[in-house]
């Protein structure tokens, strides 16, 4: 079985400017690398032999630096799409899927062992697998708990808060395109709704070892400045 990756590159990264104003979000550098580099060596790792890249914003730069993929000893094509379809509709576009696929987003910097991800969500017979993380916010603010008289009953200074996130890594059956419209804009949590509401079994998979999405410009600074001492986990060549 020659296991399958889509890495979703098409996004503007508009929450990420200014620095996305020259190159497009997967073409950030962390280091000596760019994001999408790490990305895709990564998958090489963990023997993912064919990767899709879905390509729209600057698609020629992707294309010229990444070509055929014979550089990283694996094999990439692209899927461009025509107008921004969103995380889920490029799926849509591409034909030669297999039964179960690797989606992930071209921005995800984490030491998530995607060979044992594709293998669990294969021997437990998933439709969706999210892989998720807790990450946890500082609410930069002091709240204020009042009753119904609007008198002060408690004060929390800069709570932090805990959430369970997702880390934009997914593995899903091919049945699952069928819940995907062609040709639209069909985001994630588009298709997380509409399977919710068909009550479809959706599975989630914790990740408690290292994950980043380098989309806000304070992630992206973090992540540069945690990749020296992450290399040796994120990279494995």
């Amino acid at each position: 079985m020659i296991k399958r990756a889509i890495i979703l590159a098409g996004g503007k990264g508009t929450r990420l400017r200014p620095f996305t104003k020259v190159f497009p979000k997967p073409m950030m550098p962390i280091g000596k690398y760019i994001i999408l580099e790490i990305v895709i060596k990564q998958l090489r790792f963990y023997g993912f032999k064919h990767i899709t890249i879905t390509v729209n914003n600057q698609a020629k730069l992707i294309k010229a630096f990444f070509g055929n993929g014979s550089k990283f000893n694996t094999h990439i094509d692209y899927a461009l799409e025509k107008k921004p379809l969103g995380t889920m509709g490029p799926l849509k576009t591409i034909k030669d899927l297999p039964k179960n696929i690797l989606v992930l987003n071209g921005d995800v910097l984490t030491d998530l062992n995607f060979h044992k991800f594709h293998a669990h969500h294969i021997k437990n017979n998933n439709l969706f697998t999210i892989s998720s993380y807790k990450r946890m916010e500082l609410i930069d603010y002091g709240l204020l708990e009042t009753n119904k008289k609007n008198s002060l009953i408690k004060f929390i200074e800069k709570p932090k808060k805990t959430y369970k996130v997702s880390m934009g890594v997914y593995m899903l059956k091919k049945d699952i395109l069928k819940y995907i419209p062609k040709e639209k804009h069909f985001g994630f949590d588009n298709l997380m709704y509409k399977l919710l509401k068909l009550k479809k079994r959706i599975n989630v998979e914790p990740h408690n070892g290292y994950w980043l999405d380098i989309g806000r410009p304070n992630d992206y600074i973090l992540a540069t400045e945690q990749f020296k001492k992450m290399k040796k986990k994120l990279l494995h060549d």
